[in-house]
């Protein structure tokens, strides 16, 4: 067992707390990039996209570290759902959601800042949200919740009452699916 320098290059508190629940000890240094991606294949590419570019930024700011990055998208009918710009924004995509099944895709990229050499993944869950009322929908939007959630909702907070079920990884939904992460960080030596 290798142990490791990690660094988690993301501000996310859903993020921290479930790498803290891996039982390992890292620091958070955020990327601040942009996160516009024009071109991408699709969800999965688009996240692992996002997700490198964050590790590579952080990465080239910390020395000898293990620089984890993390993206998460939700997608529906071929169209992606980021964080939503506005309290419309966020009704908007949750009207769409609503009594339909979406996929939630998280990249995860992890760049050893020493050699530059990395592996990502990315983890894909089918989430049901039950049918929604428009007055349920203002009330959750005006609760602030949705504003900095791809989707424009937390499964692990009051979002969760909008949710009929998940299949799949429901920590990937949250934002960092742990089984893959733990896949990409044996390849370095880690063991989490």
């Amino acid at each position: 067992m290798s142990v490791r320098r990690i660094v988690l290059a993301s501000g996310s508190p859903r993020r921290r707390e479930l790498l803290a629940g891996m039982g390992m000890a890292f620091e958070v240094v955020t990327s601040d990039v942009d996160e516009n991606v024009e071109t991408f294949a699709g969800p999965e590419d688009f996240a692992l996209q996002l997700a490198r570019r964050k590790a590579r930024a952080v990465a080239g700011r910390v020395g000898d570290a293990l620089v984890i990055g993390g993206d998460t998208v939700v997608e529906l009918d071929g169209r992606i759902f980021g964080k939503p710009t506005d309290s419309d924004d966020a009704v908007e995509m949750i009207s769409r959601l609503g009594g339909r099944t979406h996929r939630v895709v998280t990249g995860l990229a992890v760049v050893d800042a020493a050699t530059g050499e990395h592996r990502e993944g990315a983890t894909t869950s089918a989430v049901t949200m039950r049918p929604l009322g428009e007055d349920e929908i203002r009330e959750y939007v005006a609760s602030g919740e949705p504003f900095d959630k791809a989707g424009a909702y937390a499964i692990q907070g009051l979002g969760g009452r909008l949710v009929a079920g998940v299949d799949g990884d429901r920590d990937n939904v949250i934002g960092l699916p742990t089984a893959t992460l733990r896949r990409l960080l044996a390849a370095f030596g880690v063991i989490a």
